[in-house]
């Protein structure tokens, strides 16, 4: 006779309305309240108020709500400042103060310090924030859509890929918002259709607007998916007579079926092939499809902090995995010996090398390739390294990287990381192998978002 397994009911369901404490955030900026210990997710909602909620959705291990209304609101919570915020899925902490952003990156960094890596009395830093922590980023990728038998430009909404139509964004740089209304306009005027996603027609996809902070360069690239621009010259014309500081009009053409921004191939309707920036005493050429910082600012802090924690006496060789377009490896190679650095991306290393001759640096050696690889065949040539940085992308480093640093035996390794989780993981990883985390400090590169950024500091244990 089968016997019948008892199941334990959620202590909520689907459309119930019910109270809860709001104890933390996630890292996606969530508000986390507990019913009998089961989470809900509930976005606007801060740490420290009680909310009317409506469960939208339950799983086995968490369920997900909405704000039906306030009994406490945190002594933190601020009007957000934009009009669309509500919608638009670019910002998600504009309802919280600064403050109370600094101290909730800091927090979600030492929670996944506890939690995930194992870590609970590493020292993590209060977070570094703006003075100005509007108007930062130095690079917009805009879709362009249609409403209503008009084109738009904006950002998607959350979670999806309709398009909120906005006129100027807060967290942009301000002749983004004006590259914006000119396509916008004449794209209305002269009928160049833009592109539409479900049929994979129409013409114009996005508009990627990049300014150089210290330069004031500035480069519009114009995504389509066909090979020639409808009225090319009117939409050059226009953003050649309104916009200051324009140096460079870049068409690009993604005539794939893909969610990828920009396709391979690229040429200059207008000006230079290439706009500048410096971070510190460094000068950088960025192309179209250069990766460049958002956030120059907090990069030039990000990227001294990370110099600090190298302790450069002049003697050292440097290994710099994810190296980009050499940004870090540049700031390193003005102190160290010798730095070594590895990108997969093989424009990227031509960039890196651009910027190492534009800089008049010969101490820095670039090789394109997958870290993991290239660095074992480093060591098995006998190259060495005093210091190794790593700045992965948000999956954080590879299993074979992390194994070659411990067998490389670096005196010192620097972390930069866009993930706290993985960040956790790794470290880890390397205090398993027999390096000591000697401390973390966060620092905000996106000021109204959720994301931190953070630089670990180890030591070997063996030194």
């Amino acid at each position: 006779m089968s016997k019948k397994l008892s199941v334990n009911p959620l202590p909520v369901k689907k459309n119930d309305v019910i109270d809860v404490n709001i104890e933390d955030l996630t890292h996606e900026g969530h508000g986390v309240g507990k019913v009998d210990g089961y989470p809900l997710f509930i976005p606007n909602a801060l740490t420290g108020e009680r909310v009317q909620v409506k469960v939208l959705k339950t799983t086995k291990k968490f369920g997900f709500g909405r704000v039906m209304d306030w009994h406490k609101k945190s002594t933190d919570r601020v009007e957000p400042p934009c009009p669309v915020y509500d919608r638009c899925g670019g910002c998600q902490l504009q309802h919280l103060s600064y403050e109370g952003q600094l101290a909730a990156k800091q927090k979600q960094v030492q929670d996944v310090m506890a939690r995930i890596g194992k870590l609970p009395d590493v020292p993590v830093h209060p977070t570094i924030g703006m003075e100005e922590p509007w108007r930062y980023r130095n690079k917009s990728q805009v879709p362009v859509g249609l409403s209503e038998g008009r084109v738009i430009t904006g950002f998607y909404a959350k979670r999806s890929h309709e398009i909120v139509d906005v006129n100027q964004c807060i967290i942009q740089d301000q002749v983004s918002d004006q590259v914006m209304q000119i396509v916008k306009e004449k794209a209305n005027e002269l009928g160049i259709q833009p592109y539409d996603e479900a049929s994979h027609k129409g013409v114009l996809r996005h508009v990627v607007i990049r300014r150089g902070r210290t330069s004031g360069e500035v480069m519009v690239v114009l995504v389509t998916r066909t090979k020639k621009i409808p009225y090319e010259a009117e939409l050059v014309t226009a953003l050649k007579e309104q916009i200051e500081g324009l140096a460079s009009i870049i068409h690009n053409i993604n005539a794939e079926k893909t969610n990828v921004i920009m396709g391979e191939s690229s040429n200059v309707l207008w000006g230079s092939e290439v706009i500048y920036d410096s971070i510190g005493d460094i000068r950088f050429a960025i192309s179209a499809r250069s990766f460049y910082q958002i956030n120059p600012v907090q990069t030039e802090v990000l990227y001294k902090k990370a110099l600090e924690y190298a302790e450069l006496t002049g003697e050292e060789s440097v290994v710099d995995a994810y190296c980009g377009i050499g940004t870090i490896s540049l700031f390193l190679a003005q102190k160290a010996k010798k730095v070594y650095g590895v990108e997969i991306v093989e424009q990227a290393i031509e960039d890196a090398k651009k910027n190492a001759e534009l800089n008049g640096i010969h101490n820095a050696e670039f090789e394109a390739g997958p870290a993991e690889e290239v660095i074992p065949a480093w060591h098995k040539e006998g190259k060495k390294a005093d210091v190794i940085v790593v700045d992965p992308p948000r999956k954080g480093c590879d299993e074979a990287l992390l194994q070659t640093i411990l067998e490389m035996k670096p005196k010192r390794v620097v972390y930069v990381s866009c993930n706290p989780g993985t960040l956790a993981r790794d470290l880890r990883v390397l205090e398993d192998g027999g390096y000591h985390t000697v401390e973390v400090q966060p620092v905000d590169m996106f000021p109204q978002t959720s994301h931190v950024e953070c630089v670990a500091w180890l030591e070997s244990s063996l030194s």
